[in-house]
């Protein structure tokens, strides 16, 4: 089964940047759709944004124009960058994939990382 790992968290001053990396290992047959989730205190995990296998992606209207996801099938890791980022993106951010099985079409599984903590404040 795959792991995942995320990376890249930390403190941030409004308006600043960071960059999100969600690394793959174990045995993967195919790596389909990845996505970031987050989970600030008190609140529900939500989407942040998402990118298909064949790079088609899909963002939380919150974070539209700020952040870029992005993947590297050669290497089965995917990032997110954020730009501009305000208070309210300070959560605990967590990778997500959906894995192909190998024999068996249109099967896969789910797997999460174990999250990233991301802080904006002054």
């Amino acid at each position: 089964q795959v792991r995942l790992v995320e990376s890249g968290g930390g403190l941030v001053q409004p308006g600043g940047s960071l960059r999100l990396s969600c690394a793959t290992s174990g045995s993967i047959f195919r790596l389909n759709t990845v996505g970031w989730y987050r989970q600030a205190p008190g609140k529900e995990r939500e989407l942040v944004a998402d990118i298909t296998r064949a790079a088609v992606t899909n963002y939380a209207d919150s974070v539209k124009g700020r952040f870029t996801i992005s993947r590297d099938n050669t290497k089965n890791t995917v990032h997110l960058q954020m730009n501009s980022l305000k208070p309210e993106d300070t959560a605990v951010y967590y990778c997500n994939a959906r894995v192909g099985v190998a024999g068996s079409p249109g099967v896969e599984y789910v797997s999460w990382g174990q999250g990233t903590q991301v802080t904006v404040s002054s």
